[in-house]
């Protein structure tokens, strides 16, 4: 039996999280996604489908920030990058989808940043 890849198992395991975290237009989402070099964040009401903010390292806002910094720091400042943006738009409290990543390391400084910055999740 031939073996998943690492996108079909992060996949997977995100399948599974959606089936019970739902996005609505008084609390949103808040998705988060890593590559192996960059982190991103948006904030999705899926009622609609719509995004509503999103911050990533690849930002030029954020990446001016995070000159020198590790990539776990770097995670940190786009959750509170976000938390600032969705502030702005009026949103306060949102639903946190880890994205079928494990809450450890970046996923949970992207978590921390954004609890840091006002967000309530």
């Amino acid at each position: 039996m031939a073996k998943m890849t690492r996108k079909e198992r992060i996949a997977k395991k995100h399948r599974r999280v959606r089936k019970k975290v739902f996005g609505t237009p008084e609390r949103p989402r808040l998705a988060v996604y890593k590559s192996l070099k960059h982190m991103y964040a948006q904030i999705i009401d899926d009622t609609k489908g719509h995004t509503l903010v999103a911050a990533s390292t690849v930002d030029k806002e954020v990446k001016e920030k995070i000159k020198g910094l590790s990539k776990t720091e770097a995670a940190r400042v786009v959750g509170q990058v976000i938390a600032e943006r969705a502030k702005a738009k009026g949103i306060t409290a949102v639903v946190f989808d880890r994205g079928g990543f494990i809450y450890h390391g970046r996923i949970k400084a992207i978590a921390e940043g954004a609890r840091e910055g006002g967000l309530e999740f």
